[in-house]
């Protein structure tokens, strides 16, 4: 069986489906893998690198997509790419179900059977595959290098013949993977770290990486089965933006993590809040892409609020786009080894398995997801 990788296409996308490395490991399990000329040009692997571990290269896109019997890509394709794919082509990338319909459809139509990394569970077995958090983790580590960067000042205490200079400090607001690596980072770069999260429950998390867990009251809040946070009410917001108020004044950088999955990111740090902030202070809004936690963020734009600076840039892990691909390739490469029978030279879709389950989208011409199908509904 062919892997396919082709070249992505969407702005300020850096990373690649696969590194050299795991073309190696794929094709002496027996895979052929061919790969886009130029693809990793922009994570820093030249179509040599690709040569040298196995692959052949191809300048003809359309025949690429069309050839492979798995498609393997960072961002989800076009309609005009869906139409290009055969039919039984197994495809994996990320996908956003929950939002995407019109590409859902044209996928399940065309017979492909598609796989969105999103939906990957947050189990013991699919932790190696599981791209979200890989991902997240890098996305917590440049946020702080981003607020650091662009604030006026220095993270750490610096003790001079001219005086001592107090640590910055720094507010994390989510404490996921990202928050928590956020949150680690700035304790490293000698910040003085505080962090909240409507889960009570990660408060010994956040304290064993550095960070001082800001208890506010909201009441029932709690998490999902799959470890994310539960809406709050309208209520809750406001009692929550009231207790951060006070910590954010006080902030040289706050760090907004909070998304939801598959919904609008809830709003967090309003104008009144921003306003509150000393001038030269930084905002990093990891949510723009899906709506912003941060009022006056603007997607991959640095805007300036009475000289409060607020970043949103909605590709975070492609600036650290080597790393980031050799994680998400580690990922990719973990799940197609998963499921690869290499006596038969086959992958095996086996639909009863708890992983396919939560992550098959499409399969043999029909939407097969019964998340996605229970939303539809």
């Amino acid at each position: 069986m062919q892997i396919a990788v082709p070249s992505e296409i969407h702005a300020n996308e850096k990373r690649v489906a696969l590194i050299p490395d795991s073309v190696k490991k794929l094709t002496k399990a027996g895979l052929d893998v061919m790969v886009e000329s130029g693809l990793g040009v922009q994570a820093g692997f030249a179509d040599s690198d690709y040569t040298d571990a196995g692959a052949t290269i191809s300048n003809d896109r359309a025949a690429l997509l069309g050839s492979g019997g798995i498609v393997l890509r960072v961002q989800k394709p076009t309609l005009e790419e869906v139409a290009q794919l055969a039919k039984g082509t197994l495809h994996i990338s990320y996908l956003d179900p929950y939002n995407e319909t019109e590409l859902v459809d044209a996928l399940a139509a065309q017979g492909v059977t598609a796989i969105s990394m999103e939906m990957i569970p947050r189990t013991t077995r699919a932790q190696k595959m599981d791209a979200l958090s890989s991902q997240a983790n890098l996305a917590g580590y440049v946020m702080v290098l981003l607020g650091a960067s662009k604030l006026n000042r220095i993270l750490p205490m610096m003790m001079t013949p001219a005086g001592t200079l107090s640590p910055a400090r720094v507010f994390v607001i989510g404490a996921g993977v990202a928050g928590l690596q956020a949150i680690a980072t700035a304790k490293r770069m000698g910040a003085k770290v505080e962090a909240f999260d409507t889960r009570s429950v990660v408060a010994e998390q956040v304290q064993s990486v550095g960070g001082k867990f800001i208890e506010i009251d909201l009441g029932e809040t709690g998490q999902t089965k799959d470890g994310y946070a539960n809406a709050l009410t309208p209520e809750q917001i406001e009692l929550q933006q009231q207790g951060m108020k006070d910590v954010i004044s006080k902030s040289d950088i706050v760090i907004t993590t909070a998304q939801l999955f598959g919904r609008p990111a809830p709003l967090i740090v309003n104008g009144d809040m921003v306003a509150a902030m000393k001038p030269g202070s930084v905002v990093v809004d990891m949510a723009v892409g899906t709506g912003g936690n941060v009022e006056g963020s603007v997607v991959d734009e640095t805007v300036e609020v009475n000289g409060v600076s607020i970043i949103g840039v909605s590709n975070l892990p492609s600036e650290m786009a080597t790393d980031a691909s050799q994680m998400y390739s580690s990922n990719l490469f973990n799940l197609v080894t998963e499921f690869w029978n290499e006596e038969e030279k086959s992958f095996n879709l086996d639909m009863e398995d708890d992983i396919l389950q939560a992550c098959v989208i499409t399969h043999d011409g029909a939407l097969v997801n019964e998340t996605i199908k229970s939303i539809r509904s």
